[in-house]
């Protein structure tokens, strides 16, 4: 049974592509975008990777 890390990032609007990439380079994959607690200016991102 695969065992799952999680992790929550905000995503700053101008580099939201930039960001996802790198997190992405690092293995993780990108579960859900989500309006941060700020508003629609604030996203949020939930992220998963298998456990090592």
């Amino acid at each position: 049974m695969t065992t799952w890390e999680y992790a929550t990032i905000p995503l700053l609007t101008h580099a939201t592509k930039q960001i996802l990439d790198q997190w992405g380079a690092d293995g993780w994959e990108l579960v859900q975008v989500v309006p941060g607690p700020a508003g629609s200016e604030s996203l949020v991102a939930y992220l998963k990777r298998p456990r090592s």
